[in-house]
């Protein structure tokens, strides 16, 4: 039930916007009074549609938590809760960590800073990762740099041949040759395209989500790629036709794991205070990419943006680590959560760093 006291100022807790955190105000019927932008980014939800409301609005029951807060108010100690689990409708559920504070700011009596379990866990995984995948990238390109020179080799002789060839059945030999030196050629080309010059431009990426939109449907028309657009989101700076690769290669893996039927949906929000390639972004542009598929191999789900990795019979495990390189050269980041029924990519790309509009 909506409370009818007044919010408090949100110039009372300026300090608190600047933490990286997500913090929560509560008064002593345990109605929110406030969010910074670390709690709106963590919960996924705007303070407009929270702050006013109690507590379970947000947070929903977890187990021990009520009367943990009750005990706070009545003795006026800290408490620390850990791995308390939120379920979001839709989403996956978050597993927290949670310190409770007794406070005395306007009508603000608790304050409630949530850490995500696994946060630093998370951000070494990734550091690791990283490094780990710049190595086979830096091995595959020069590998294809040395395959390149001796295929054309390979594919000139076969031409000099097949006009030395009078029976037809040997030329078809020959013409086995040239295609499978061609099917090559096209590999190495694709394993060195991460590494041309960028070409940014300002660009609505709704933009480019329409046109990879279409492509999908194009290609696989019986699934279903449903919008779910924040269209305030604003402009962002980038080279459209990475940008495009990188997104449709995303959804086109989505699509080929839905084997033609399906839904697959495209989402895009706001994401505040994000850290990407060791930077800090004031705002982000988040976007996800969510099929209900059967998921992601267990064996391949930590080495999904590897280079040759592919959970298809035949596929050729570039397309997600091409997107991952497109993505990484916009300073942004790519993630993965995959179940049998969700698997959803999230891509971040950065908007405004601190101290930037």
């Amino acid at each position: 039930m909506q409370n009818d006291q007044p919010d408090s100022s949100p110039s009372a807790f300026a300090g608190l916007e600047l933490l990286s955190s997500a913090v929560v105000l509560v008064d002593d019927q345990l109605v929110v009074r406030y969010l910074n932008p670390g709690a709106e980014n963590l919960f996924a939800v705007s303070s407009r549609k929270i702050i006013g409301y109690a507590l379970h609005r947000l947070l929903g029951e977890p187990a021990g938590l009520g009367s943990a807060l009750n005990n706070v108010l009545r003795d006026n100690w800290s408490y620390t809760g850990h791995n308390l689990t939120v379920a979001r409708p839709g989403l996956e559920p978050l597993h927290l960590d949670c310190t409770v504070t007794p406070v005395e700011c306007a009508e603000a009596r608790l304050l409630l800073e949530f850490r995500p379990m696994d946060a630093h866990l998370k951000v070494a995984r990734e550091e690791q990762l990283a490094h780990q995948q710049q190595a086979n990238r830096e091995l595959i390109r020069n590998l294809a740099h040395e395959i390149k020179n001796p295929l054309g080799g390979i594919r000139g002789s076969a031409q000099l041949l097949e006009r030395e060839l009078d029976d037809p059945q040997l030329r078809e030999y020959t013409q086995v040759i040239i295609a499978e030196a061609d099917r090559l050629q096209e590999l190495m080309n694709r394993l060195l395209t991460s590494h041309r010059m960028m070409q940014p431009t300002q660009l609505n990426l709704h933009d480019v989500l329409e046109r990879v939109r279409r492509l999908t449907l194009a290609e696989f028309p019986s699934i279903e790629v449903r919008r779910d657009y924040d269209t305030s989101l604003p402009y962002i700076t980038g080279d459209r036709e990475q940008l495009i690769q990188a997104i449709l290669n995303i959804v086109r893996n989505a699509a080929q794991a839905l084997h033609g039927v399906g839904e697959i949906v495209l989402r895009t929000r706001a994401a505040r205070q994000v850290t990407m390639a060791k930077r800090r972004f004031k705002l982000a542009l988040q976007l996800q990419v969510i099929d209900n598929g059967p998921g992601i191999p267990d064996k391949i789900r930590d080495k999904i943006f590897y280079p040759l990795v592919s959970g298809r019979e035949n596929g050729s495990g570039l397309g997600l680590s091409l997107a991952q390189s497109f993505i990484e050269q916009h300073q942004g980041a790519i993630d993965v959560e995959s179940r049998p029924g969700r698997t959803c990519f999230t891509v971040y790309l950065p908007i405004a760093r601190d101290g930037e509009g």
